[in-house]
């Protein structure tokens, strides 16, 4: 089961614009870097920046309830913090989301195109603290997308299924179609110079009912994937167990065929954590 990276996505602010990358740099025990650093908070929901917890996505705004955001394309440069957005192409909107005054004035141009509707109370835009990142899962730390699958849901289906409709981190093709759910919660898979170990397959939500181009939901891909294969998963969530670079175009297989040597360890070392 050889196959290669295909694409390299982060999504700096939880919910909004996929940034495509052409490779990135994994830590072992690290989320995919610069990937969820931000979240927007729709009502109160009692995240602590001196304690952070995992919380679940509803208590924030994303496709899953507020489907116009996809309409909302961004730009994270995170060597100064700052955010690029533009709605429908209109002129582009910078904010720092470094400081309190630029997050706070992210949170009040949301406020002015989101439907009062889908709001729960004040919109507000949380920085993540230390290592804590917004991630869906508390065990995912990066996440790993099949397009043999992608492609043959969209065969079942009968019209195209935008990859971007999963928010994944690591595109992958060459394998055959769903053989990565074959793949036991510890397996591991060499993604370049890293090698990751996999946690569980991600059971999907309505966020992919979400054209990622138009911000109108289009289609029902959760009963979609319950109707033709009896199960709500598709993708991989991952831990990273070596670091190293990988890119678009490396090989990407378990880590465990025959015929494929793991990369050098000496030993468990700590998990190092990006900051």
């Amino acid at each position: 089961m050889s196959g290669r990276v295909a694409a390299l996505y982060r999504h700096p602010v939880k919910g909004f614009t996929p940034e495509r990358l052409a490779s990135a740099v994994l830590e072992a025990g690290a989320y995919f870097p610069c990937d969820r650093l931000y979240a927007v908070e729709n009502g109160p929901s009692g995240f602590d920046a001196d304690a952070p917890v995992h919380l679940s996505k509803s208590h924030f705004a994303v496709l899953a309830s507020i489907p116009m955001l996809a309409r909302i394309r961004t730009r994270y440069d995170e060597g100064d913090g700052m955010l690029s957005v533009t709605l429908d192409g209109a002129s582009t909107c910078r904010f720092a989301l470094l400081t309190d005054t630029g997050r706070v004035a992210f949170a009040h141009w949301l406020e002015g195109i989101v439907d009062p509707q889908d709001r729960r109370g004040e919109l507000r835009l949380l920085p993540t603290a230390g290592a804590h990142r917004f991630t869906d899962d508390r065990a995912g730390a990066v996440s790993l997308l099949n397009l043999a699958s992608v492609r043959d849901l969209a065969a079942r289906l009968g019209r195209p299924v935008d990859p971007l409709r999963f928010r994944a981190n690591i595109h992958i093709d060459g394998w055959p179609a769903w053989a990565e759910l074959d793949l036991a919660p510890g397996a591991e898979i060499s993604l370049g110079e890293a090698t990751a170990r996999v946690v569980k397959p991600i059971v999907r939500c309505a966020a992919t009912h979400v054209d990622p181009a138009s911000g109108v939901r289009d289609l029902d891909l959760v009963p979609a994937l319950f109707g033709h294969y009896s199960r709500l998963t598709c993708g991989l969530y991952l831990q990273v167990a070596w670091g190293g670079r990988v890119a678009e175009g490396d090989r990407a297989r378990p880590a465990d065929l025959p015929g494929i040597a793991p990369p050098p360890r000496a030993d468990d070392a700590p998990a190092i954590h990006l900051n």
